[in-house]
């Protein structure tokens, strides 16, 4: 499978790593998260639990305040539990 805007694919013969890397970005803040095969079950299932956290992300900062430019300290504070969830 090949990457997606906010998602890398992984996959490395020599690494103990293999999975999705969400990166978002957004007003100065940026957020990442590493989505294993391993750990959801498989490439399928992790790409599918990364593409849903990025949902959510996305629906958060889309509807986020900014203060002088930038995310406000309580949407910084809500996208990180979020990913702390998965």
């Amino acid at each position: 499978m090949n990457s997606k805007k906010n998602l890398t694919r992984f996959t490395y013969e020599t690494a103990a790593f293999e999975g999705w890397r969400l990166c978002i970005s957004r007003a100065g803040s940026s957020f990442t998260k590493y989505f294993s095969d391993k750990k959801f079950g498989g490439m399928k299932k992790s790409l599918s639990e990364a593409q849903k956290a990025l949902t959510e992300i996305k629906a958060i900062l889309d509807s986020a305040k900014k203060v002088d430019g930038k995310l406000s300290a309580t949407t910084v504070r809500k996208v990180e539990a979020l990913l702390k969830k998965y």
